[in-house]
């Protein structure tokens, strides 16, 4: 492979590798440039029929510049070649042309129309192909069923896609693909046909995980490549056959991924030692005199009577099953959920959280970062200059209008301190890989100097070097004296960067760990097997006001 290290295939830990079979796809000297800054540099790649191979990198490695040159998205440069099938394919590709070659893509916003019917979404992309004059809805419906069945997914076809779970909509998306990729397959006589799928777990419950997993196998099984993009080193050494890993837009490695350990792994991914984290913060809880935010009796339709100090400096964790409101708490303090209780102290002064909003969130320094940056936390249609400096911009604004010159030049500082990749201020916010756009709406809100920082999900999305390098942020945050609170399902990520972590259980605060006791482990055991009765979690009895 030239730049990486190529092993054999390995027994198959996804699919069933067609022995003797050309591959599916074949990169050659793969570049893309942005502004003269090399992102993708001379790759070589091989997509075998029949194998779950993986694709692993920082965000800012290349991976998602390379599947969108697969796209026809993006124009790679001169002298990048690309055979499918074993025939070349004149590069670059149009627009939507990757069907005609067999290939079909699930991004992580998943591409459905939610006031659609879930039928509707699965022949959306087959419709135009069809060569009757009318849609045949009986046998549609019948046929989509049947598809279903053919994958052990439980959809119905006359469903709203607006009413359909996360898992279950990721399964329609990745079900429409297969339906495509089959349908053209058999249309245009091409190959096997590869799937693409690009981060599709994050959203999913471990349930939907195993869903999902179980899918990709039948799909590889029937002699078709997966392409599966993921930052979780567990899911990839699980359900791929062969692992690929990008950095710093070049192929570090082909490696199979059941003879190369996590360690191996990590060095491929990020080039360097991981710094250590956790166990160095102080095991203080704040009293409410002492406290930089105390919020009190907090409830809305999925949590109840809700209290707890945040001092100044403190990383406190928020944490529970799926659905137990841990995920709420930061948008009904910010005001962007409406709060039937509750009320905030800031400061000298306290707010009614039922008349909570971000503008007024804002007025007192509150910051929050949510989970979906791409449709909540940014513009992504804007530059990246705009977006990072989008808090502060009247401080660059005089009698004279704006101040461009200085504007730039902070920015160009700040991208460079939070090491935006690539670090180019006019490129669009939304071309920018997960862990950059991170990245972006932290310098956004930090260069804003908030007192409380609220984070739900902070590195959802996000690959091991960038999650470090949000980690190392978040505590320099806290070492500033803001008051920082993360909301998140990931417990490693908890153990991690907080001082405490409260557990929720049906909407409520059920337990409290401190200090040592934050250990992944020790969260995840106490998620699961929380009694019956919640404990009051916050300032004990003699602290501060008495609560």
């Amino acid at each position: 492979m030239g730049q990486g290290v190529l092993m054999s295939v390995p027994a198959q830990a996804g699919g069933a590798s067609l022995a003797g079979a050309p591959p599916v796809v074949e990169a050659r000297g793969v570049s893309k440039s942005f502004a003269g800054v090399r992102v993708l540099d001379s790759v070589d790649l091989d997509v075998l029929p029949g194998e779950i191979h993986g694709l692993l990198g920082e965000n800012g490695s290349g991976k998602s510049t390379f599947i969108k040159v697969l796209a026809g998205f993006h124009e790679p440069d001169p002298g990048s070649g690309l055979r499918i099938n074993g025939e070349d394919v004149p590069l670059p590709l149009a627009p939507g042309a990757f069907r005609d070659h067999g290939m079909s893509f699930v991004h992580q916003d998943l591409g459905l129309i939610t006031s659609l019917s879930v039928l509707e979404n699965l022949r959306i992309g087959t419709f135009s192909r069809a060569r009757d004059w009318a849609i045949r809805w009986r046998r549609q419906r019948t046929e989509a069923r049947s598809l279903f069945d053919e994958f052990s997914v439980d959809l119905d076809p006359a469903a709203r896609v607006a009413d359909l779970d996360g898992t279950q909509r990721a399964l329609l998306a990745i079900v429409r693909a297969v339906h495509e990729m089959r349908t053209l397959r058999d249309s245009t006589r091409t190959g096997p046909g590869m799937l693409i799928l690009d981060e599709p777990t994050v959203f999913l419950p471990e349930t939907g995980r195993r869903q999902l997993f179980s899918l990709m196998r039948e799909i590889a099984g029937g002699g078709a490549a997966v392409l599966f993009v993921s930052h979780d080193l567990d899911e990839v050494r699980e359900i791929t056959d062969r692992a690929t890993i990008f950095r710093d837009g070049r192929l570090r490695a082909t490696v199979e991924t059941r003879s190369v350990s996590d360690t191996e792994l990590v060095e491929l991914i990020i080039g360097r030692e991981l710094p250590e984290h956790g166990g160095e913060r102080e095991d203080v809880a704040p009293t409410t005199a002492d406290a930089a935010v105390v919020v009190d009796d907090l409830s809305d339709e999925r949590v109840e009577s809700v209290s707890f100090a945040l001092g100044e400096g403190e990383v406190l964790g928020m944490t529970g099953l799926l659905g137990s409101g841990f995920e709420r708490i930061p948008y009904l303090m910010f005001g962007a959920f409406p709060a039937a209780t509750g009320s905030l102290r800031a400061g000298e002064e306290t707010l009614l959280l039922p008349a909570m909003d971000p503008v007024k969130a804002i007025a007192h320094r509150m910051a929050l970062i949510p989970a979906d940056r791409q449709n909540n936390g940014s513009v992504g249609s804007i530059s990246v200059r705009d977006n990072a400096m989008l808090q502060i911009i009247g401080r660059y604004t005089t009698w004279r209008g704006l101040s461009r010159p200085k504007l730039a030049r902070d920015c160009q500082e700040t991208l460079d301190r939070f090491d935006v990749r690539p670090p180019i201020p006019g490129i669009a916010y939304q071309s920018l890989s997960g862990g950059n756009q991170q990245k972006v709406l932290l310098a956004k809100w930090l260069g804003a100097d908030p007192k409380v920082l609220l984070l739900h999900e902070p590195t959802q999305g996000v690959d091991i070097g960038a999650r470090a390098q949000i980690y190392e942020v978040v505590h320099d945050a806290a070492r500033s004296g803001c008051a920082v609170l993360c909301a998140s399902s990931d417990y490693e990520q908890l153990a991690a960067i907080c001082d405490r972590v409260l557990i929720f259980d049906r909407g409520r605060v059920a337990r409290e760990l401190r200090g040592a006791d934050i250990t992944k482990d020790r969260i995840a055991h106490e998620c699961y097997t929380l009694a019956d009765r919640a404990v009051p979690a916050g300032p004990t009895e003699g602290e501060g006001d008495g609560r």
